[in-house]
């Protein structure tokens, strides 16, 4: 099926899909913060609560070039809908193991897995139907909401579960988790009405259309150029993302850590609000290496001491930079890719620029552990210690990425 839609403006119908992605982002967010809580508090390792991550990572990117083609070929509503709907299957694994006493790491990382493999459709069709429902005017607008609701996860969530772990346990997260699933399908499938479809008849074949998306990104040499270095990129901010749990929990309990969460993620609040009302016009790539530079150094500052007070101010200066890089990535891509192969091409861009992660996933516990056993420390130092050095590499990057000529001339693209 090839989904068509007039070309105006659907912003009431994009806060409805939002909405929906806003409710199941605080449930995933639930789910990550009491699994992460849950494994340190059972293992006491750094690797074993980055090796859940990883595995709720991967699935995600290595699957979602395929889920590109998907969101270009068939229905992308659908496609929104069974991912989110049937990822709960994983979680209602973990959930049975806990009740029956079975739910050990191995269960876990099943369960989170399984949960990802269906995600893993979500991301390339979200994104491509709101290319399809806006106009280029509001991409800037859109991709601050975008950003906003990505931070529910981190904002909302860890101070709900801090709480709720202090009445109940992990088990009653991954309900609400499960719950919010069937809310976010209502808000897609209202979406979804409003589209007229109509049967392609020469659909292209699979391979020929994962190649149509490779040459809509390799086609301009300054979006290659910014994939490849946002993989880099994500390498060294995966690190503050995985270690942070363990670091706090080292000194502190699991509600102030939901706490410390929440302050730290209020910057991508506030600073998604700013792009929501106001958007982002002009000097895309100079604003995109300046927020890069300020969260390498805001991750340097955010280590260098034990003290919760400190940890808040910079993970607040960081969150905050972050919704200014994705939306100025955001708006590069959309601006410079046919809007026909916008699918296949999200999904590429999320495979090639996030292969940094798996880096960070797979190796920064075991380095944070190691650090730690070397330097006879505690976890939470040493996970400090590979968070401010990926910060100090981090800013070097951002500063290095403004030099590409090729860069710097996607800033008048057009998409088609």
């Amino acid at each position: 099926m090839e989904i068509i839609m007039e070309k105006r403006s659907n912003y009431r119908k994009f806060l409805l899909l939002w909405s929906g992605e806003f409710i199941s982002s605080i449930g995933g967010g639930l789910s990550s913060f009491g699994l992460s809580v849950y494994v340190f508090q059972q293992t006491g390792s750094a690797a074993s609560t980055a090796l859940v991550a990883l595995l709720a990572f991967l699935p995600v990117l290595l699957l979602s070039p395929v889920a590109g083609v998907f969101a270009d070929r068939y229905d992308r509503c659908l496609m929104m809908m069974i991912g989110d709907g049937m990822s709960g299957l994983g979680l209602v694994y973990i959930l049975v193991c806990m009740f029956t006493g079975n739910a050990g790491l191995s269960q876990i990382c099943t369960g989170v897995f399984i949960s990802a493999v269906f995600s893993s459709l979500l991301e390339p069709s979200y994104r491509a139907v709101v290319t399809d429902m806006l106009t280029k005017e509001e991409y800037s607008k859109a991709g601050g909401m975008i950003s906003l609701a990505g931070s529910a996860r981190y904002l909302i969530s860890p101070m709900i579960a801090g709480f709720l772990l202090t009445v109940s346990d992990i088990r009653l997260l991954l309900i609400i988790d499960v719950c919010t699933f069937i809310l976010t399908v209502i808000c897609t499938a209202l979406v979804r009405s409003s589209y007229i479809e109509k049967v392609k008849k020469d659909p292209d074949p699979f391979l020929k259309s994962f190649k149509e998306g490779w040459k809509a990104i390799s086609k301009k040499k300054g979006i290659f150029v910014v994939i490849l270095v946002s993989s880099v990129m994500t390498c060294f901010m995966g690190a503050i993302q995985i270690l942070v749990e363990p670091m706090i929990l080292d000194f502190q309990s699991g509600k102030v850590l939901g706490i410390a969460e929440t302050v730290c993620a209020s910057g991508m609040l506030v600073s998604g609000v700013i792009i929501g009302i106001f958007g982002l016009k002009k000097n895309y790539i100079r604003k995109l290496c300046l927020a890069l530079t300020v969260c390498g150094l805001a991750m340097v500052g955010f280590g260098i001491k034990e003290d919760i007070y400190v940890i808040c101010a910079f993970g607040f200066l960081f969150f905050f930079m972050l919704p200014f890089a994705n939306n100025c990535l955001d708006y590069l891509a959309r601006t410079n890719i046919d809007a026909d192969k916008q699918g296949r091409a999200w999904g590429l861009i999320s495979f090639l620029s996030q292969l940094g992660y798996v880096f960070a996933y797979g190796g920064a516990g075991l380095l944070a552990d190691k650090i730690a056993e070397v330097r006879h420390t505690g976890v939470g130092r040493g996970a400090a210690v590979v968070i401010m050095a990926s910060g100090i590499m981090l800013a070097l990057l951002a500063i290095l990425l403004s030099r590409f000529r090729s860069v710097r001339e996607l800033e008048g693209g057009e998409v088609k």
